[in-house]
């Protein structure tokens, strides 16, 4: 489980395609590799993966081909920058909102405009994926917790104050560029629930 609260931008440094999976090696810019164990859950641009390995430069994930395929993971190489959080340890304050990690879809930047300090993002999504997002609801875009000002039949919009364009990596995406989403769980949970009872028509 994450907040969506990101702690740190990373460098991805090796993308090693092997049969089924492919490893990521990733240097983190300030998170502390020695705070981090084999086996610990670690959100890499929103995708939750298990670190495999680490050294004193960085450390090592590897996903599978289903997550390439739903995710932006697979367009990863050498230089690029990935936001990493780690996964929540109980007690800590839910800055952002429930995250899990399990990406629903990828968007694509639609739009990017300054909205006084603010940058707003319209990313374009698919139908089944924007019937969860609701305006003033959450969003985890590329892992980072971020409230929707907008939403319409084909895409939503997001504002990011100075701070979040500087320190996270959405401040330099450009239009076209790709997204991780993932919708907030809860609503996924209550149409699941509401699904097996009745409509009740007057």
């Amino acid at each position: 489980m994450f907040t969506g609260l990101v702690e740190d931008v990373g460098t991805v440094a090796r993308v090693e395609p092997r049969a089924g999976t492919c490893l990521i090696e990733v240097r983190p810019a300030a998170l502390a590799v020695d705070e981090l164990a084999v086996g610990d859950s670690i959100a890499v641009d929103g995708v939750c993966l298990t670190v495999t390995s680490r050294g004193s430069g960085g450390f090592a994930v590897t996903a599978v081909d289903e997550t390439l395929r739903r995710t932006t993971l697979g367009d990863l190489s050498a230089g690029h920058p990935v936001h990493l959080e780690r996964a929540l340890r109980l007690g800590d304050r839910l800055g952002g909102h429930l995250v899990q990690g399990h990406v629903d879809g990828v968007g694509t930047v639609a739009e990017r405009r300054t909205a006084g300090d603010n940058l707003e993002l319209t990313v374009r999504a698919a139908p089944p994926l924007l019937r969860y997002v609701v305006e003033k609801g959450s969003i985890a875009m590329d892992g980072v917790s971020l409230t929707v000002v907008r939403v319409d039949d084909n895409s939503f919009a997001v504002a990011l104050i100075p701070h979040t364009a500087r320190v996270t990596a959405l401040g330099r995406k450009e239009v076209g560029g790709r997204v991780n989403l993932e919708v907030d769980m809860i609503a996924k949970y209550v149409e699941r629930l509401l699904g097996a009872f009745p409509r009740v028509t007057t």
